[in-house]
This record gives structure tokens, C-alpha cells and sequence, in this order.
């Protein structure tokens, strides 16, 4: 199936229409230059994803399986323990990351920022190893960590492939296009084609032109060619669709029936023989893969959040997930690692036993290494909803409505939620953090409306409300929608030309919470723009939205 853009030059790509075939090329790819950094394979476990993993055999019959609660020591290597007290002397062992070849890497939508850095690492300092991704990743916002997927060169989609539909694939001659691959050398003008290429979909990450780049050249390696319109189309479309985050806009020429006819077109072979690849028909071929939905995509406000839906991550000594141990000695119910514990004390034991008393394993209080963890926060989402006269009526009921399709997502994830709402002169709690979705729809459908815009008690509440769930170790977050029109001073008396003023200074304590600023008036308001500056909060002016726009929007800020 091919995709119509109106006004485009489209082309059919009847090998790239098909995720599987897509899924099977870029593994080609990678098995013909490893510098690609690996796949993105976003499938649940099943008979599809089986069929092609199995096809790993192309680039390494020996792929080495990863999972994202490996240790430091599985990963990069360290102490054997077992080697080192059998022998008498320090034996190292080399870790997963030390060794050439395939990573696959399971569950890859729970990989942990440290986890996914010495990835991103390994990847960076050396060529030898690929990195295949199983994201089995449910809901929306899940997913591979964004840098480590940026070093992944391809990303491709299963969930809707049938294992009925799976077409029948060649097997490539890898073998020969890797030798191949060093004298494929690419036109002069095409770096920089691919460059505006990438700047026209409004790729901000630099390895995407780089990567198109390399996979031209191993496609026309696989075909014993040298590289022409079908291999930088199918590059482009295998690196870039899925990093696309808008549509270009081309300028359609007006045809008229008094047109001159146009000269025939001539041969625009460049003095090496290289055809000249038309820019529209490199465009068409990442159109015809971008999501469907990308046109109508509400933009992402937080472009470099790392937020997963979760709260703050803190150390604890009970339970989470293990980190490195570190020395020390127990207490405050802090627990002795005995494996670190042995393994730090067995390069001393030759030493120690020449000068012991007694017999056996020595162990020193320097030896011993206790236990950590990383908990994971609860999040409590404060929702600061105005209820003033001027976000009455059609705006207060979209509003009301955001904050239930938030509600519901917020119960999904077992976050907490507050509902902060300020009319008239003052700002009071109608809901305190709590879980309950039922009783936080029933307080939404009491609220009121009408009265004055005290923005600046709102704030306070608001602010009060953090600092309360920080106390008990809780990661606030701040979701503010309002219009701005600010008219009621902090101490309560009608005042426009302070009440924008007093806001301003509750804003500056609200720098160091994360906190989204919903502009929902009817035209964005300068004076939010203002405060969501002075409070270090991101502004995001939605006129006009509904209430599933404006919760995606908010979904989406907040991770």
C-alpha cells in the first residue's frame, strides 16, 4: 500500500511498504556495516518476532543477549571471584560490552539511564558491536531511552504484522558485500542533499544524516552497485521516517493552459556519471513511512525530557533496584553484601594468610561493601485549575475535562493527585493527594465557577502543596491552567496592576519544581509567558483546544 500526499511526486517502495521486509533489510545492513549502531524493534513477544530474530544468524551467529538489570560487572567486566581465590592471584573478567559482535537487548522499554549510557558509550567508542532492541512497550511514552535510540540507525514496528503476511525474503550474499563496502563511494553533492533532506523533516540529531548516509552505501554494496536513486531512497526512508517530527512543505508550481511547453529534459549525469536524485523524490520516499498520525501530533513541549512516567529516583537500603554496592559498615539497617564483601578481599588473601593466626578465609573491616538500591518516588500530580469568571463557561468545562482524561492516565500509573482551584479572592484545596479516581471525579463535578482571578493565592496553595509532599518523599509536579488574566492581589483586594506582579513572585519559588504552564485562553497571554519564564516552567498556549487535546498536550509534557 502506498501513502498519497496530496501535491507530492510519491514513488511506490514496494520492499520498504512492508514492516517485516523493512525489519529483514536493516539487519542486512547492519550485518554489511556495523556502524549503523543496530535496530530499534519495537514487537511483543511472539511467533513474528521469532521469525525474525531468527534471521540474527546473518549478522552474528553468536548474539549476546542483554537485559536491563545486568550489573556493572556482567556488563564491562571485573573481579572473578571464584578464578582469584582458586589461583591466589587477581583474575579478571571481560565483560558482555568487552566482546565483538550482536547485543540483543530484551525488555528494552525498562533499560535504565545508566544502563543505556555505558550502551551509548560502547556504541560511540567502538564499531564491533550492534545493538538489536526488543521493546515490548504497551502504552504510549514508553519505550528505548532517546539516546540510546539515536544511535540505533533503524527503527521498525511489528505490532500490526500477522504471521500470515510475512513475505518470503532472499538471502543475501553478505559476505561479498562486506568487501564490497570499502570502494562504494558516495556522490560529492549527496551528503549535503541529505542534510536538507534531514533539516526539511525537522530532524534536530546529526547521526540521522550520518547514518543515511552509510546505510546508502551498504545498499548498493548488497546490490553490486554503485549507489543510485534506489539505494538513497531506501536509506533515507529506513533512517529518517521514523525520526521525522513534521511534514515539509512544498511549494506546488501553478499549471496553466497558456504554459510554454517545457524544453525535454536533458541528462544531468555529474562529471563521475552520478545521476542527480530529484530532492521531491527522496522527500516521497520518507513520506510514504511517516506515521500516519504526525500531521495531527500535538508537539512535545519537553523535547529533552527522560521522564517515564515515574517518579524521582532516590537510594534506599531495602529494596528497588540493586546498584553497585559501596564500603562501609551496617547499620541503619543497611545490609552487608557478602559477594562484593568476598570479592573485595580476595587479591589480599596470599598476604593475609602468611601473616594470620588462624586459618581460613581473612576478612577485613575495609572488606566490607553493603547494599544499595534505587526506589522509585510516588508522584503526586497538583493540578491548579482556574475557576474565575473569565475561564468560566466553555473553557472551565474543557478544562475540567482535561484534568479527567489526566486523572485517569495518573490512576493508571498509581500516581497521586491534588486538586488546587483559586476564584474569587482566594485558592483552596478541593482534593487532597489522593488516588481515588472516584473521589476526585465527584470533587471536579462540585467545582465552581465565577468570581475574580487570584493567581498569585493559587500559586502559594499550589506551592504549599509541593513542599508538603516533598516532606514526605514524594516528586511534586505542578500543572497550572489558567488564561492569565490575573485581577485579585495576594492579599486579597482587586488590584490588576499588582496582581500580575504578586504572581511573578510566587513564580520564583516555584523554580526547582517541575511545573507546566496550560495557556487556555482564546489568545496566549504574555503575562504567562512571563511567569512561566520567571518560574523556569514550560508554557504551552493550546487556544481553542479540547479537553483530549489539551490532556494529550499535558500527557506528553509530563511524560
Amino acid at each position: 500500500m502506498v501513502r498519497e500526499w496530496p501535491g507530492w511526486w510519491t514513488r511506490s517502495l514496494p520492499d520498504l511498504a512492508d514492516p517485516f521486509a523493512r525489519a529483514a533489510l536493516a539487519l542486512d545492513l547492519l550485518a554489511v556495516d556495523p556502524g549503523l549502531g543496530g535496530l530499534h524493534l519495537r514487537a511483543r513477544a511472539g511467533p513474528v518476532r521469532d521469525r525474525l530474530t531468527a534471521r540474527l544468524g546473518h549478522l552474528d551467529e553468536d548474539a549476546q543477549r542483554l537485559h536491563p538489570a545486568m550489573t556493572d560487572t556482567a556488563l564491562l567486566g571485573g573481579l572473578d571471584l571464584a578464578a582469584t581465590l582458586a589461583s591466589g592471584h587477581r583474575v579478571d573478567s571481560k565483560g558482555v560490552l568487552g566482546r565483538p559482535g550482536a547485543l540483543v537487548l530484551t525488555m528494552a522499554e525498562r533499560t535504565p539511564p545508566g544502563f543505556a549510557a555505558r550502551l551509548c558509550a560502547r556504541l560511540d567508542a567502538s564499531r564491533d558491536n550492534v545493538v538489536i532492541a526488543l521493546d515490548e512497550a504497551a502504552a504510549e511514552g514508553e519505550g528505548v531511552p532517546a539516546a540510546l535510540s539515536d544511535r540505533l540507525a533503524f527503527s521498525v514496528d511489528l505490532s500490526g504484522v500477522a504471521i500470515g503476511a510475512i513475505p518470503a525474503l532472499p538471502e543475501p550474499n553478505l559476505a561479498d558485500a562486506r568487501r564490497r563496502l570499502a570502494r562504494v563511494i558516495a556522490p560529492a553533492d549527496l551528503p549535503l542533499q541529505i542534510a536538507e533532506l534531514t533539516m526539511a523533516f525537522g530532524i534536530d540529531s546529526p547521526r540521522a544524516a550520518l547514518f543515511a548516509l552509510r546505510a546508502a552505501r551498504a545498499h548498493a554494496a548488497l546490490r553490486d552497485m554503485s549507489i543510485g536513486s534506489d539505494d538513497v531512497e531506501a536509506a533515507v526512508a529506513l533512517t529518517l521516517a521514523h525520526r521525522a517530527t513534521q511534514v515539509p512543505e512544498l511549494e506546488e508550481e501553478a499549471e496553466t493552459e497558456s504554459a510554454p511547453p517545457q524544453d525535454p529534459p536533458q541528462d544531468q549525469s555529474g562529471p563521475d556519471g552520478e545521476d542527480d536524485i530529484p530532492q521531491e523524490m527522496l522527500i516521497a520516499a520518507v513520506a510514504a513511512l511517516l506515521p500516519p498520525d504526525l500531521l495531527n501530533a500535538t508537539p512535545k513541549v519537553l523535547r529533552g525530557a527522560t521522564g517515564d512516567g515515574a517518579g524521582a529516583m532516590r537510594q534506599g537500603n531495602r529494596r528497588g533496584r540493586p546498584l553497585p554496592s559501596r564500603p562501609g559498615r551496617p547499620g541503619s539497617g543497611a545490609r552487608i553484601d557478602i559477594v562484593a564483601t568476598l570479592r573485595a578481599a580476595a587479591p589480599w588473601q596470599t598476604i593475609r594468610k602468611a601473616t594470620a593466626r588462624r586459618p581460613g578465609l581473612q576478612i577485613r573491616a575495609a572488606d566490607l561493601r553493603l547494599h544499595r538500591f534505587q526506589d522509585t518516588s510516588d508522584r503526586l500530580v497538583i493540578f491548579a485549575v482556574d475557576a474565575s469568571g473569565s475561564s468560566a463557561l466553555a473553557r472551565l468545562a474543557e478544562a475540567k475535562g482535561a484534568v479527567e482524561y489526566l486523572l485517569a492516565e495518573a490512576y493508571a500509573r498509581r500516581d497521586h493527585v491534588c486538586l488546587v482551584a483559586f476564584r474569587g479572592t482566594e485558592a483552596e484545596v478541593l482534593l487532597p493527594p489522593t488516588r481515588s479516581l472516584v473521589q476526585t471525579k465527584r470533587r471536579l463535578a462540585e467545582l465552581p465557577g465565577g468570581g475574580g482571578t487570584p493567581l498569585a493565592a493559587g500559586l502559594q496553595l499550589a506551592a504549599q502543596e509541593a513542599r508538603t509532599a516533598r516532606r514526605k518523599g514524594m516528586d511534586p509536579v505542578l500543572c497550572l491552567l489558567t488564561d492569565g488574566r490575573a485581577n485579585i492581589a495576594l492579599d486579597g483586594t482587586a488590584d490588576r496592576q499588582r496582581a500580575p506582579q504578586d504572581a511573578l513572585t510566587i513564580g520564583k519559588t516555584l523554580i526547582g519544581l517541575q511545573t507546566l504552564v496550560i495557556d487556555c485562553g482564546t489568545r496566549p497571554s504574555a503575562s504567562l509567558k512571563e511567569l512561566a519564564d520567571t518560574s523556569a516552567a514550560q508554557y504551552l498556549a493550546l487556544p481553542r483546544a479540547d479537553a483530549a487535546r489539551l490532556s494529550r498536550a499535558v500527557s506528553d509534557a509530563l511524560g
